[in-house]
């Protein structure tokens, strides 16, 4: 039986979850949050892949798509900024299924769009769950996983969001020659509306959640059972976790003295980076295009950036357990932006092989960055604000998606393929020295070995 309790004599369900044993029904948790963050990335971006086909078909200027794209980022972000409270009220479980239906049923829609207005709303609409579904399916993971695997498993579920969007890359190329734009956006809408069913009817409930809910507490016993983690029938619950939180320090403790150098860098590097990246989830096959390749070739560029960010993002990762995250990131940060200049050489016509690799490459790079940045946020802000310093420098970095979305149609337009690269490259300098000034890195093994109190003092 369990013993961890909290002084009122409840089992304190937050130590409950950090020990134990991973046992496959947890598993199967985590690989259904993971695979729900495959889908989010490949409906998020299937837009990156129909925007040449469809200012084609339509004859329109990639400026004028812009609001199209734009409104996809905005709804990413109250989506991700509203999930966590609406998941407190109805449950993660629920949300996460919610969100996956919500952009499948939208992206299925955009199918039988008309006009780019008519794409405009229906995009703001599944952005709305794209950005619900992330933060849902991080938290499901993170709360089955016991501690010592934690940080691992979420960081293998974020990174599925670029192993969906290379699935996208796979799918277009194939699709799009055969049934249009259209067909692309049904087929890639009905698969993840499938999978919300599946989400409600294998998917638990949070155990956290469940915890603060006495009603539910015999659903939440039958749920411990089957983790490995059995409970006496009348046995009480509490979260000692969630009861520090509800006592947790404003948005304004942010800025205190001691943490408003970190958080400003911090909040400069996720503005930066998703500028960066969503210039290429939602302009890169469109610029390809513009310099004469065909729209499957043009597909395959994202879908190699998208492989490369999978790469990146897991070596950064384990890089960062040995060097530290000063260390790994600014090299990262250097080899985006040196790649992004390098292939300003490369005559993309001719040189189509080379292209990918490049693309490839930076991809990996860019990745690399973004995804060890949750991290980062993590080690910097003690547990009383990390989950507001981390919303808030998401929030903050989902401006730089925004500002990609015109950014990319004005440069490519004005400048071609050669502008387009450089804002790329320069937009990943400035993280380069947002991240330098970050005072609070996370500390390599070697570090970690000669001062691990220090190392554990922001954890």
């Amino acid at each position: 039986m369990l013993q961890a309790s909290t002084k009122a004599g409840a089992v304190d369900i937050g130590g409950v979850l950090d020990h134990g044993p991973f046992t496959a029904m947890q598993k199967i948790v985590v690989m259904l949050s993971a695979f729900a963050i495959i889908m989010d990335g490949f409906d998020g971006q299937l837009i990156g892949f129909a925007i040449p086909m469809i200012i084609k078909e339509w004859g329109i200027t990639r400026t004028a798509f812009a609001p199209a794209v734009a409104a996809g980022l905005v709804g990413m972000a109250i989506g991700s900024a509203c999930a966590g409270l609406v998941a407190d009220r109805i449950g993660r479980r629920l949300v996460l299924a919610t969100s996956v239906f919500l952009f499948g049923a939208a992206t299925c829609a955009i199918g039988f769009a008309p006009d780019v207005t008519t794409i405009a709303v229906l995009r703001l609409i599944a952005g709305l769950g794209i950005g619900g579904a992330l933060p849902s399916a991080s938290t499901m993971t993170a709360e089955f996983t016991p501690a010592h695997r934690r940080t691992l498993a979420v960081t293998a579920t974020i990174v599925c969001y670029p192993l969906g969007g290379m699935l996208a890359g796979l799918f277009a190329s194939s699709i799009l020659p055969v049934l249009g734009w259209r067909g692309l956006f049904w087929i890639g809408g009905a698969l993840p509306i499938a999978y919300s069913l599946l989400l409600l009817a294998k998917l638990p409930e949070s155990p956290r959640y469940l915890a603060r809910k006495a009603e539910r507490w015999a659903e939440l016993r039958t749920l411990l059972a089957r983790m490995a983690r059995p409970t006496n029938a009348d046995t009480a619950f509490a979260d000692a976790t969630e009861q520090a939180a509800e006592q947790r320090a404003g948005f304004g403790s942010l800025f205190e003295p001691a943490r408003v150098r970190d958080t400003l860098a911090i909040w400069g590097g996720f503005f930066m980076v998703m500028l960066a990246t969503y210039s290429a989830f939602s302009w890169l096959p469109t610029m390809l295009a513009a310099e004469g390749l065909p729209v499957t070739l043009a597909s395959s560029g994202l879908t190699a950036y998208n492989l490369g960010g999978v790469v990146g993002a897991l070596g950064c990762a384990l890089a960062i357990g040995r060097f530290g995250s000063r260390v790994a990131l600014i090299v990262c940060c250097i080899g985006a932006a040196t790649s992004a200049f390098l292939l300003k050489g490369v005559n993309i016509a001719d040189n189509t092989n080379m292209l990918m690799i490049g693309l490839g490459i930076h991809g990996m790079f860019v990745n690399a960055v973004q995804a060890p940045m949750y991290a980062l946020c993590a080690y910097v802000y003690p547990t009383l604000v990390r989950a507001t310093g981390t919303a808030s420098a998401l929030s903050f970095g989902r401006l730089g998606a925004i500002l990609s979305s015109f950014a990319g149609a004005a440069v490519i337009t004005s400048g071609g393929a050669s502008a387009y690269l450089s804002m790329l490259g320069f937009a990943m300098l400035f993280a380069l020295v947002a991240l330098g000034l970050v005072k609070r890195h996370i500390p390599g093994k070697k570090r970690e070995e000669v001062a691990p109190v220090a190392s554990r003092r922001y954890a």
